[in-house]
């Protein structure tokens, strides 16, 4: 049983999504500029019923949190693991701030360290890794604090706006996660 505090920091917690937090979430997509730091599809409204399996979330193999401020309770973004190789201990990590207001305020920091406790004690994995576009310089600032490394560039993956862009892969060792965190 997962304890309570696991997921609490200092100003967030990190909770299971419920089917009330799908209109916010919808909201969140219809934002251009968030689709397109999240994701390598055309920026386009998704329907509430494609975030109904989050809710659910009945598979051991993804891990998809609600991102919540502790004085409101209020909805701030999501985080997950997913794509989880049980026997390799490895998994992929994806994070997104819903609504402008929320961003540049440390609310990407927290979440990451909260999940990555949860991905490297609870669920004892080895290795998180993840993948950013090059024009996501905020995303890729946050990612190096927490520790992450470059590994790799796909280059030029994504065709936005007639230019080009590479995405970069991240990996995160477990080791090297708690050598920062001592």
């Amino acid at each position: 049983m997962l304890s309570y505090n696991l997921l609490k920091g200092k100003k967030l917690q990190l909770v299971r999504i419920r089917e009330e937090d799908i209109a916010t979430i919808v909201e969140w997509y219809e934002d251009q500029e968030f689709l397109r730091n999240l994701d390598t599809l055309p920026a386009f409204p998704k329907h509430p019923d494609a975030f109904k399996e989050w809710v659910e979330q009945k598979n051991e193999k993804e891990f998809v949190f609600g991102i919540r401020e502790l004085d409101s309770n209020r909805l701030v973004g999501f985080v997950d693991l997913d794509s989880i190789i049980w026997p390799h201990r490895n998994a992929w990590m994806a994070i997104a701030i819903g609504g402008k207001e929320n961003r540049g305020r440390g609310v990407g920091y927290e979440a990451i360290q909260l999940v990555l406790e949860f991905a490297f004690h609870e669920l004892n994995l080895h290795r998180i890794q993840l993948t950013v576009f090059e024009y996501n310089e905020r995303a890729i600032a946050l990612y190096e604090k927490v520790g992450f490394k470059r590994e790799g560039t796909y280059r030029e993956f994504l065709e936005r706006d007639g230019k080009r862009y590479d995405m970069y892969l991240y990996g995160l060792l477990k080791q090297e996660w708690s050598k920062k965190e001592a």
